[in-house]
């Protein structure tokens, strides 16, 4: 009887740490694909600061479901699209696997993320809401960072 209480007990603790998500748009593409699934670790952000280049889950601002983008600036930052090509604070930075040809011709910006806020891209920039569309994300409204894509 107390194992069976110990293993409870042990479930409950792991599916508050992380929790297992399934990628229900492209708009993170090629990065996780329609169907993929990932695992979110529901407790380092918590105590440590998202980075940038990192995958974090939110819920989308209106309320809806649980989406997953890509961290591109940090509170403070400067950030924008100069054709296509990602500017933080005035410099070009190099994405890989971010296929520009997909999304040329593509202006946005540039604005100042908040303070405790990150500003979050999709990778398929072309059919991706994200930051451009709903703003950037209050770092306390993050749901955790990807840990395992498979």
């Amino acid at each position: 009887m107390v194992l069976l209480v110990l293993a409870a007990l042990l479930l409950v603790a792991l599916f508050a740490a992380v929790e297992p998500l399934r990628v229900a748009s492209g708009s993170m593409s090629p990065a996780l694909e329609v169907g993929d699934r990932v695992v979110v670790d529901k407790v380092t952000l918590r105590f440590d600061s998202p980075r940038a280049g990192e995958l974090v889950v939110f819920r989308e601002p209106d309320g809806g479901e649980l989406v997953v983008k890509r961290v591109v600036a940090l509170g403070g930052q400067t950030v924008g699209l100069e054709d296509a090509v990602l500017m933080v604070d005035g410099v070009a930075r190099h994405e890989a696997g971010i296929d520009l040809s997909r999304i040329d011709s593509t202006y946005f910006g540039p604005v100042t993320v908040p303070a405790d806020s990150v500003f979050v891209l999709g990778d398929n920039r072309a059919d991706s809401i994200d930051s451009r569309s709903y703003g950037s994300i209050a770092v306390d409204a993050l749901v955790g960072r990807v840990v395992l894509a498979f």
